[in-house]
């Protein structure tokens, strides 16, 4: 983003000086420092706000945004609970703002291609989809430290905000904050968005209308929250969704094809991230840097390419849109339906049980204990939306 032609950062905000200093310097060095984001949205001369904070801030500090007349680059997942995903829609309506999800698939040339083909029927009736996301954090994990008093110039009081203020542990500061519930979803929000919003693209979909998941945290012995197993199943209309998300091994998928790139591979043969589309004339396998299409009995041609990462391309994209006005590629109600799928499967796994989804009204009909994970009620004063 800072690339974009034009662009400037001119301020930036964490509630930890460290990283603010860092924020300066990367920047450039002259852009203005503040622990609390809302005195940087009351600047004249600031634009639009790129929101990277931790799950649990998204939403807040994009709402806030909004309401200061900013437009918003909220990075994924968009939220960090369903309820929270009509509030920036409704601001982003209210205040006219631009809103952009961080689900960067949106903006790559071949999944629109993708998306295409399937949709053109060249694939066939596609009637089963697979995503998965394997890596390996076994046996260490994220480890265990004890509680101890916050570092110099973190305010853990303001880190926590809308979630409930425990004792500082360093595990729940930092890129580990993912492995709690109180500030993420885990796997299948973190990486699982980004191929959600992918499945919506190319089958033309964007609810499903069951969902089911099994799964726990069987080998992991680390201070971590999530399951390290995780399957989840969503029925959608005309096919089904399989998602499976594992830390215990990074292999995922194999089947390399020789001269082809794969996103974030590792060894010779593991394909780690990615989706399936099998279809009746053959399946189409996909990741963030290209696309092979397997003939089922030669009635497809054998097909693949790479590309490079559209994450540029997506945050230019954002940028071209503050001036233009026009809708970005992932707006707040698409980043919404995406981020919400991951959200899904974590309700039906902690439920134990499968879950009918009313995509109207957001809800679980006759199911009080599912409707109930559908929010949290945001920790005062830190309930600012």
């Amino acid at each position: 983003m800072k690339e974009a032609p034009g662009a400037e950062f001119v301020a930036v905000a964490d509630v930890y000086e460290p990283f603010t200093e860092r924020g300066r310097e990367w920047a450039g060095g002259a852009a203005e420092r503040y622990k609390d984001f809302r005195r940087l949205l009351e600047r004249k001369d600031v634009d639009a706000v790129l929101v990277a904070t931790p799950d649990h801030w998204h939403i807040p500090a994009a709402v806030l945004a909004c309401q200061a007349g900013k437009d918003v680059y909220v990075e994924k997942p968009l939220t960090h609970n369903i309820r929270e995903g009509r509030k920036i829609i409704e601001a982003a309506r209210r205040s006219g703002r631009i809103v952009q999800a961080g689900t960067q698939h949106r903006s790559s040339p071949h999944f629109a291609e993708c998306a295409r083909i399937v949709q053109s029927g060249e694939l066939g009736e596609v009637r089963f989809v697979r995503v998965w996301n394997y890596m390996s954090r076994f046996p260490e994990g994220i480890g265990h430290v004890p509680n101890s008093e916050p570092p110099a110039g973190l305010d853990w009081d303001f880190y926590c905000g809308p979630a409930p203020l425990r004792p500082f542990n360093a595990k729940r500061f930092g890129p580990t904050f993912r492995q709690f519930w109180d500030y993420s979803g885990g796997m299948i929000t973190d990486f699982g968005t980004h191929r959600f919003d992918t499945v919506h693209q190319i089958m033309g979909v964007d609810t499903p209308l069951t969902v089911s998941a099994s799964g726990g945290r069987f080998s992991m012995k680390d201070s971590g929250e999530m399951p390290d197993t995780l399957q989840a199943t969503y029925e959608y209309p005309g096919f089904i969704m399989s998602y499976e998300t594992l830390d215990l091994n990074a292999h995922g998928l194999g089947g390399r094809t020789p001269g082809m790139k794969y996103y974030n591979a590792r060894g010779a043969e593991d394909r780690p991230h990615g989706e399936a589309y099998y279809g009746t004339n053959g399946a189409l396998f996909a990741d963030r840097i290209g696309f092979e299409i397997y003939p089922e009995r030669d009635r497809v041609k054998r097909r693949r390419t790479n590309v490079d990462d559209a994450t540029s391309l997506h945050a230019r994209a954002f940028v071209e849109c503050v001036r233009s006005r026009n809708k970005p590629p992932a707006d707040a109600v698409t980043g919404h339906r995406a981020t919400l799928i991951g959200h899904l499967g974590n309700i039906a796994f902690k439920t134990g049980r499968k879950l009918k989804w009313d995509a109207a009204r957001e809800e679980f009909p006759g199911d009080a204990e599912a409707t109930k994970l559908l929010g949290r009620e945001a920790r005062k004063p830190w309930n600012l939306i």
